[in-house]
């Protein structure tokens, strides 16, 4: 879940310039494989809580966190039996991101139809996020990056509307917010990935940009064992070639391996670490035991859900 081009752009605004569009930035999954667990478990608390709410769990005081993660565990666990299985909370992480991209185009639409006539056009997205189509952000400090960023901005609203003709009705407007969703954006997906990735400008992505896309140590440091791990991933799964570099083919395979189950995966990921007794599910002290890896602390307003009927969830 990457999102550095949705921090700059939110820099640039605090540095003058238009308001950001609502975020939009690619999930790049792992892939089972593990991940960064040493910046508080940043990816899981995404998965299981949904990008907003790990924010404000994030200003939660620990003991707050913790109470609030043990009400969850009450709503996950599906049966009632006192027991969280993989399917129950592989369900869970599935409701969890469909509601964050139910969300997200929720406030997207309101945002940005700004005529209430039920359709965005490119130049309602476009005068709302970036200004005036007269506007050459030229009483910016950073005029080109916001040139970059609209005809990047353009490009995908051409390619999420699928009719042709201009304007994005819902389905259309949430390809264009949540590209990885749809089939029909794969190949922009991983242009995108690839310009993001692709530092050194040669159309690979070598073993090296692929790593700090995921984690950025001090210089010199020794790497984390997960980080080791990735490198083995790369060479091993991703580099289907053995060229030592991902070809857009590869990054393709990467980001849409064939069924993948991201939701499962993420699932087991989250149980194989916090399985005490290795019996394949979690007690809810399990669940807080390692609560960490579910909420974080200073951890959710996850107040919403618990308001929720259950059947909502």
């Amino acid at each position: 879940m990457l999102r550095g081009g949705w921090l700059w752009l939110a820099a640039l605004w605090l540095a003058g310039g238009p308001p950001p569009p609502p975020e939009r930035a690619l999930r790049r999954d792992l892939g089972g494989v593990a991940h960064d667990h040493s910046d508080g478990f940043a990816y899981d608390h995404e998965a299981f809580l949904g990008p907003e709410e790990a924010k404000t769990f994030d200003q939660l005081s620990p003991e707050e966190s913790q109470r609030r993660l043990g009400l969850l565990v009450g709503l996950i666990d599906g049966d009632g039996d006192g027991n969280v299985s993989v399917s129950e909370l592989r369900g869970w992480i599935e409701r969890t991101q469909r509601r964050a991209r139910e969300e997200s185009l929720r406030q997207g639409w309101q945002r940005y139809d700004r005529d209430g006539d039920g359709v965005v056009t490119w130049d309602e997205y476009r005068g709302e996020a970036y200004g005036p189509p007269g506007d050459d952000f030229g009483g910016t400090q950073h005029p080109e990056t916001y040139r970059r960023l609209l005809a990047r901005d353009e490009r995908r609203f051409r390619a999420a509307d699928g009719d042709g003709d201009g304007a994005a009705d819902r389905a259309e407007f949430a390809a264009f917010l949540h590209p990885e969703d749809f089939e029909n954006m794969r190949t922009l997906v991983v242009t995108e990935t690839m310009e993001d990735m692709d530092k050194d400008g040669d159309g690979f992505v070598q073993e090296d940009e692929y790593i700090v896309e995921l984690y950025a140590g001090p210089p010199g440091a020794p790497e984390p064992e997960w980080v080791q791990e990735e490198r083995t991933q790369f060479r091993q799964g991703r580099d289907r070639d053995g060229d030592g570099r991902l070809d857009p083919a590869e990054v393709g395979h990467w980001l849409r391996p064939p069924s993948a189950d991201w939701a499962g995966v993420e699932a087991t990921h989250l149980v194989h670490h916090s399985d005490l007794n290795k019996d394949g599910q979690l007690t809810k002290a399990e669940i807080l035991g390692n609560w960490q890896m579910f909420v974080g602390s200073q951890a959710t307003n996850y107040g919403e859900d618990l308001e929720r009927p259950h059947d909502e969830l």
